[in-house]
């Protein structure tokens, strides 16, 4: 049996992390989708080290009873990732990038990440200041965060954790591959167009703020002149 394996990014970016910081959560809610089979299986392998064994480690429900912060999600595309979607499309439309060469895809790929994460940290801070009404602001309901704190040799990285997956449930987890092959020779080579990079292009938040607001033409030709620089010196 093969089943879906986003989580192994998802869990090393986000999971991990975030127990790490803010302590092992007494229970995960999520629905019957297949993409956190991973955490999952953590969670319940971990289960012991809650602070609340009383409760299930987890609970999948329908999607229609996702908690509010899911609600989020469609305000997340509007805010950040629609805009640049929609100045990526513009120019594979026009035929001025080609999304079939796999040193474009890398550079699409290196620069969209670094613009929307900027975004996306923008959009989770305004929503842990505001108020849920009947709940309160979530910066404060998370201060001081878990109860139960763990150490990082307890968790695994996504490798480990899914090798540990594959062994005990003998079932294969999919790999997600990398969009776009790292053309670089050396990390030297690599090293020295990020430099030169950050000089021609200093202020990535700006990249955001003019996509964002539809103003398409400075992340276009920012993300020309990386790709034309990779292909320099790959």
């Amino acid at each position: 049996m093969s089943s879906s394996l986003n989580d192994t990014r998802l869990f090393p970016l986000i999971r991990r992390s975030a127990v790490l910081e803010y302590g092992m959560c007494d229970q995960v809610r999520l629905d019957h989708g297949r993409e956190f089979f991973l955490t999952l299986f953590m969670q319940e392998k971990l289960a012991d080290r809650r602070y609340n064994t009383e409760r299930l480690p987890y609970r999948q429900t329908p999607s229609t009873k996702n908690h509010t912060i899911e609600r989020t999600w469609p305000e997340v595309n509007n805010r950040v990732n629609y805009p640049l979607k929609g100045a990526l499309m513009e120019l594979v439309n026009q035929e001025e990038v080609d999304m079939e060469d796999d040193l474009t895809r890398y550079c699409v790929s290196t620069l969209s990440c670094q613009v929307a994460k900027i975004g996306l940290d923008r959009v989770v801070q305004s929503w842990n200041a505001h108020r849920i009404p009947g709940k309160g602001v979530p910066n404060v309901l998370a201060h001081g965060g878990c109860q139960k704190k763990i150490s990082l040799d307890l968790l695994p990285n996504a490798v480990e954790a899914a090798d540990w997956y594959d062994h005990e449930v003998g079932s294969s987890l999919t790999r997600v591959s990398t969009f776009g092959r790292n053309p670089f020779q050396s990390p030297e080579d690599q090293e020295a167009v990020e430099r030169q990079f950050s000089m021609q292009c200093p202020d990535i938040c700006s990249l955001f703020e003019s996509a964002v607001n539809f103003q398409h033409a400075t992340y276009q030709s920012v993300l020309k002149i990386l790709i034309d620089m990779v292909r320099r010196h790959a």
